[in-house]
């Protein structure tokens, strides 16, 4: 028998309302799921972007002993510009690095900074390299290179910063994904209970069609349409989703300032957005083929 497009449209459509609550369930399911995947992707694009934010900044700083030599300070730069990990770096000599650390202590410290001050002069203030690297995980193995090296006082870094916020986006992202998973599994047996029904309800004619001639695909193509459909409204659903936190994070982020850069841009929400439409198309593809074959084929 021929198959016509507006044949499976029909009885695809036949079978979603005959199963209209189990269809319900597995759309939304599948779009709760899929909505966590993308959450999780943006997730991710957000702590890099932010990352590279924390990178923008002073990431390292090599603090020259203050009675290193010309000598010594020329090898060090040298040495610094040459590493491959650096972006660009500053030197800032005894009175910038005294007149930098004056501030520093009276935001921070206030009145009770005036002390701390009181005891460094310029010629007993370390000079300093402000480094900023290219990749801010680096900061270790960059610090490692010059810690002992001759004419350096101590190399400082924001380790607990970095490491935290790697660790959070890393525990975040696990969370989600295991929650999409645990979910996109749940949609797929929704997707078999639902398709199951629809071919049990139509047993009866599906054995006439078997007696009279039809062919596998010419029964089996509108049950599997049927999946593939609840898989695409499920990824609309969840693009739906997506873009309304994004929208959300944006607003809440345009009172916090600070973390402008974990906005992510519009054109890596497009990419999530497709790559959540595809795991859709395959989840409904897989769900429906199954159920085919289990139900349908005993």
């Amino acid at each position: 028998m021929p198959i016509s497009a507006r044949y499976v449209a029909r009885e695809t459509a036949a079978n979603l309302w005959r199963n209209r609550l189990m269809a319900i369930a597995a759309v939304l399911t599948v779009g709760v799921s899929l909505s966590l995947v993308g959450t999780a992707l943006l997730l991710r694009q957000a702590v890099n972007d932010q990352l590279v934010a924390l990178g923008d900044n002073v990431n390292l700083q090599v603090f020259v002993k203050p009675s290193a030599s010309t000598a010594q300070i020329a090898t060090l730069r040298a040495q610094i510009s040459e590493t491959p990990q650096v972006r660009s770096f500053t030197y800032l000599d005894h009175l910038q690095s005294y007149d930098q650390a004056k501030r520093l202590f009276e935001e921070e410290q206030g009145p009770n900074g005036n002390v701390i001050i009181s005891a460094l002069t310029p010629q007993t203030t370390p000079p300093v390299f402000e480094i900023q690297l290219v990749h801010p995980g680096d900061a270790a193995t960059v610090a490692a290179v010059f810690q002992g090296q001759t004419g350096v006082y101590n190399v400082a870094f924001p380790s607990k910063s970095i490491h935290d916020l790697q660790s959070l986006s890393n525990v975040v992202q696990v969370v989600l994904l295991v929650l999409a998973l645990v979910l996109l599994i749940s949609a797929v047996v929704l997707m078999l209970n639902a398709i199951r029904m629809a071919i049990f309800s139509r047993r009866r004619e599906v054995g006439v069609m078997r007696l009279v001639g039809a062919t596998a695909w010419f029964i089996r193509l509108p049950f599997m349409v049927e999946g593939l459909v609840q898989g695409i409204l499920g990824s609309l659903l969840a693009i739906g989703i997506v873009l309304l936190g994004d929208l959300g994070i944006r607003a809440l982020i345009h009172h916090f300032p600070l973390f402008h850069r974990a906005v992510v841009p519009g054109h890596d929400v497009f990419v999530t957005e497709v790559i959540v439409v595809l795991v859709g198309l395959i989840v409904g593809v897989v769900g429906s083929a199954v159920a085919v074959r289990r139900f349908l084929d005993a």
